[in-house]
């Protein structure tokens, strides 16, 4: 006698309504978002629906936007609250191995949100032209001021905070706040994207409404952000001329002088120290459809979700102790990642700083890679950067000292030194 099965349901409700006999004109099914994400990115998308399906109505050869707005950061703001508390599912859905927070599933949610946020400064009220395609450029900044608990309610809010031509840096806290805590101590983390815009039909770049800070905050805020980007252009100049002369020769002598004797004489070589690349740990995945984002790509906060989780396990099996995230010092969105693409994430401890020996620094640097076999080709399509510390209770547990990394050839000289420039800039 034959079991009688067991019926399987979907738990998502679909994006078409079946009865609906004008489902048909709307957007094909592989643009609408995939089945793999976050309660909270699901939401954000659902909030964007609207101004997206204009990529059909109107039509791509709709007009551009002719005339710029001019907003506020307060029309941009947005919140989210997660219900810690009170949701046993949901607080599930965000529970770690060690009763905390996925910091990973938390980084899907932030991109989500500063693209739905992104979205919003940039939409404009007519109707009749064409939207702009919004990509993640990069993270730059992340800061983890605080651990996390999974059993307090967590909000998340985001606004623009600075606009260039076709550039806009978005700001993201995310507070949770204890009992007794005063509200000047419940900032947990921290986060800056940056988003660019691209004309949908011709993928070149496209303005963007212009931004008026109102308050002395939101001054305050414009004004970081601009001095930030002109840092960061200064420190690129002062780089490339230090290359020019010659100066970065020493450093880069200094640092391949111990990897010689790794690879000379191994017996010989410091024990308190070891080379980048037995730091190294890889995984490859096949971007899957239920992974893609609104736009039928592969959702970035995917990307950054894998990349943290591989950055995890590669400071964990480095310092020889449960790990602690510290920042994301930053992430770049070089290429789109497509669905069915191959992608291959390498990771590799950069270097590490032991001044303070209770609270050591692990920087790790992962890579990804898009790798297409029949074509013999391997593009680098995202660049993350995190730190780590270690616990607190597995360094009192654990003596074991965190180790020295130095380089073996001089490119791998070269990305550690470029690491610590940008690591310095940010200090």
């Amino acid at each position: 006698m034959e079991p009688d099965p067991i019926p399987i349901f979907s738990s998502f409700t679909s994006p078409i309504d079946e009865n609906d006999s004008s489902s048909s004109t709307r957007k094909p099914l592989s643009l609408w978002p995939g089945m793999y994400h976050s309660p909270v990115t699901i939401a954000l998308w659902e909030t964007r629906t609207k101004t997206f399906e204009r990529l059909l109505d109107p039509p791509l050869d709709a007009p551009p936007q002719s005339e710029l707005l001019t907003k506020s950061p307060s029309e941009s703001r947005m919140a989210i609250v997660y219900n810690f508390s009170s949701d046993f599912i949901l607080r599930e859905q965000y529970r770690d191995p060690w009763n905390g927070v996925r910091i990973g599933k938390l980084l899907e949610d932030l991109d989500a949100l500063a693209g739905t946020i992104s979205v919003k400064h940039c939409s404009d009220v007519d109707s009749t032209t064409r939207p702009l395609y919004l990509v993640t450029a990069s993270v730059d900044k992340m800061v983890l001021k605080k651990s996390i608990c999974i059993d307090i309610d967590l909000q998340i809010t985001g606004a623009v905070i600075w606009v260039g031509r076709s550039s806009i840096e978005i700001q993201l806290d995310i507070t949770q706040q204890a009992s007794g805590e005063d509200d000047s101590d419940s900032i947990a983390l921290t986060a800056n994207f940056i988003f660019v815009a691209r004309d949908c039909k011709t993928g070149k770049a496209a303005p963007v409404n212009r931004l008026v800070p109102e308050t002395e905050r939101e001054k305050r805020r414009y004004e970081a952000a601009e001095a930030r980007g002109k840092l960061r252009k200064r420190k690129i100049r002062d780089n490339r001329k230090e290359t020019e002369d010659g100066d970065i020769n020493g450093r880069y002598e200094s640092l391949l002088s111990e990897g010689r004797i790794f690879c000379d004489m191994p017996a010989l070589a410091d024990r308190d120290s070891i080379l980048l690349r037995d730091t190294s740990l890889e995984n490859s995945l096949i971007c899957q459809p239920q992974q893609r984002n609104i736009h039928g790509r592969i959702f970035g906060g995917f990307l950054m979700h894998r990349a943290f989780e591989l950055a995890f396990s590669t400071a964990y099996t480095f310092a020889g102790m449960m790990p602690s995230f510290l920042e994301a010092d930053h992430v770049d969105f070089l290429r789109p990642v497509d669905v069915g693409d191959f992608l291959r994430f390498k990771s590799c401890v950069l270097y590490t700083e032991n001044q303070n020996s209770d609270h050591p620094l692990i920087r790790v640097e992962v890579v990804a890679h898009v790798t297409r076999p029949e074509l013999r080709s391997s593009e680098v399509s995202n660049m993350f950067y995190f730190t780590f510390t270690v616990r607190t209770e597995a360094k009192a547990m654990n003596k074991h000292r965190i180790r020295n990394v130095v380089p073996a050839t001089e490119e791998e000289a070269r990305r550690i030194i470029e690491r610590m420039d940008a690591d310095s800039l940010k200090a």
